[in-house]
């Protein structure tokens, strides 16, 4: 029964950690940030700073989360 319980948690937080990942912002966003890249090197990068900051905390959360929720689903297995 706790088996069970365990791996339903690592699927969601598996799937949680994929979308939040996804959703991050990369370090050039694409043609965008070639073009401006210069400027956010001289100025800083202010756009949706706040998000950024709120996913990254949930990515390092999540992490946490999904090697504990593997170990403890290794061990409970045997």
């Amino acid at each position: 029964m706790l088996h069970t319980i365990l791996l339903i948690l690592l699927v969601i937080v598996s799937i949680a950690l994929i979308a939040v990942v996804l959703l991050q912002s990369g370090k050039s966003a694409g043609l965008s940030g070639a073009i401006s890249g210069g400027a956010e090197q001289l100025f800083g990068k202010q756009k949706a700073r706040g998000i950024d900051l709120v996913l990254h905390r949930m990515t390092i959360v999540l992490a946490v989360l999904f090697f504990i929720l593997t170990i403890a689903v290794a061990y409970f297995q045997l």
